[in-house]
């Protein structure tokens, strides 16, 4: 039979977290037809076959499905994706921590296009709906295939702006009408922010009013909780107090321990919650990313209240000398011994520049003021559009969450060119490879069928993909092809624009898209719409 592409040779890892097993995969229209399981293609369909790949012995997996991105604000101007194709995935889910593209409302919109900060830039917004959206993304034609939540905020700004006041019964109305008409869109599930404004503003009787309208649709809820320092304990019986309430599946983002006094101890804690809940019936799993340092916004330092108003009214509180005053006390407060781990990675205008790859103690130090002071004139100078990465967690932490069999992994990060303006996280670029390589290889906290199914059946079925994720015929040919011996995290702190070491090939439904660290142009992604069982 004549294929399109036959990659034999191989060690396979199937997704499945079942044994690797030597063999080959046939591919053609960009969808898996014959797995070879302990044997070879003959000369004949060898020779029929457009493409032969000798795989050398290297292990061939699925592509990695990213279950916790924020490509949604980026993929559409960077729609080649390296940070993402580079090390191996082939799949991103969008609209996480609350934030997603869509829904757009106009009388909004200087609300909307702060919330998602700089990844738009000036691209304007020609979508309002969900469906608008991602035939926009289509016209992008990206390298990946991309799916989004909905975010929790983006309907709160719809509906109410940053209004901190409970939605009305009519806010509350359009909200649900939104989320449903997001799903039936073709939306993933509904995401919840909650420690960023105006996501921080709603309280849980409103997050469960919203997720009641999930289980007809299959549909998940994901939340970056209200807290992962002091008060992790509280912020993981409240997420599950709402799988429990509503039924809904309920994802933990970038589960962790930021503050050093909990270390080695909360998550022990909330794992078990986990499982107590779990055994309950309840439908609460979580996912992870392997570095110690997170990345977000700058301005996420500042206390919420400032942002009630929205950006306009964000920026004059850091202005006004009273409020102002009380805002460095606050946070001075709550960052001691905390300034020094925080790292600028990004900031808008040529002029604070200067700035990038230094943390706040050094900025404040060079500016002769208070850490405080000088974060908030940071964010004035950049309109707010800047990112920092925090160091926060410790590797015991990390290890025992990814030891546990109901957790999958996540970058927390988006698609970015290798000549992205700033010193981004790594996590954008190597989280996938920095898995096998670290946690497999050189510390054995998985095997590498386990890193494997974390990182692509496990998300698929999360999510609701029924056919991708695994190396099964009648699946999309979403394929990686790397060395196990030489696969490495090449990204660093210091320098993390750049491609893994070891990864042959990537294929996106079949088509190739990276070779030995390279982007070949290719754009064979598509734009996956999550199919409603309901209404």
């Amino acid at each position: 039979m004549c294929y399109d592409l036959i990659i034999k040779n191989v060690q396979i890892a199937d997704g499945s977290g079942q044994a690797v097993f030597h063999g080959a995969v046939a591919v053609s229209d960009g969808k898996i037809l014959k797995v070879y399981r302990d044997c070879q293609p003959d000369a004949e369909e060898c020779k029929l076959s457009k493409e032969v790949v000798d795989g050398e012995n290297c292990i061939l997996s699925p592509g990695f499905i990213d279950i916790h991105s924020h490509s949604d604000t980026s993929i559409i101007n960077v729609p080649e994706a390296q940070s993402r194709i580079l090390q191996g995935v082939t799949t991103d889910f969008g609209g996480n921590c609350g934030m997603s593209a869509a829904p757009f409302n106009p009388e909004y919109a200087s609300d909307h296009r702060y919330y998602l900060r700089e990844g738009f830039g000036d691209t304007p917004f020609k979508w309002q709906s969900m469906a608008e959206y991602l035939s926009e993304v289509e016209r992008s034609e990206p390298s990946i295939n991309f799916g989004t939540l909905v975010g929790h905020g983006t309907l709160r700004i719809a509906a109410m702006g940053f209004s901190p006041d409970a939605p009305s019964d009519k806010q509350m109305d359009y909200m649900k009408k939104a989320l449903r008409h997001s799903l039936e869109d073709g939306a993933f599930g509904m995401s919840s922010g909650l420690i960023y404004s105006p996501g921080s503003f709603a309280d849980s009787d409103e997050l469960e009013e919203l997720a009641k309208e999930l289980p007809p649709y299959d549909a998940i809820y994901t939340t970056h909780m209200r807290n992962e320092g002091l008060n992790l304990i509280p912020a993981v019986e409240e997420a599950i107090h709402l799988a429990e309430e509503t039924g809904a599946k309920v994802e933990i983002s970038h589960h962790k321990e930021i503050r050093k006094e909990l270390w080695k101890n909360a998550v022990f804690q909330s794992i078990a919650l986990m499982k107590e809940a779990r055994a309950r019936g309840a439908k609460v799993t979580f996912d992870q990313y392997p570095y110690r340092a997170s990345a977000t916004s700058l301005d996420s330092n500042v206390s919420g209240w400032a942002f009630e108003g929205g950006q306009e009214k964000l920026f004059e509180n850091l202005r006004n000398p009273e409020t102002r005053s009380k805002l460095i006390k606050e946070v001075n407060a709550s960052h001691v011994g905390r300034w020094g781990d925080i790292f600028v990675s990004y900031a808008y205008g040529e002029e604070n520049k200067w700035a990038v790859g230094k943390n706040m103690l050094e900025i404040a130090e060079i500016q002769g003021k208070d850490p405080a002071e000088a974060c908030f004139d940071l964010i004035l100078s950049t309109q707010g559009r800047v990112n920092e990465v925090n160091y926060g967690m410790c590797e015991e932490d990390i290890e025992y969450i990814m030891s546990q069999d109901f957790g999958v992994i996540g970058s927390d990060g988006e698609a970015m060119s290798l000549d992205y303006n700033g010193i981004p996280h790594p996590r954008n670029f190597g989280t996938f490879p920095r898995v096998i390589a670290h946690y497999c290889r050189e510390r054995g906290v998985l095997t590498l069928e386990e890193a494997i199914h974390k990182m692509t059946a496990m998300t698929a079925r999360r999510m609701g993909l029924i056919d991708r994720g695994q190396i099964t015929e009648g699946m999309w040919a979403d394929l990686v092809l790397f060395d196990f011996d030489k696969i490495n995290d090449t990204p660093t702190y210091d320098d993390p624009k750049q491609p893994c070491e070891g990864i042959r090939r990537v294929y996106v439904n079949g088509v190739l898209t990276a070779q030995d660290g390279k982007h070949t142009g290719a754009r064979a992604g598509k734009v996956l719409r999550h199919v409603p069982l309901a209404r």
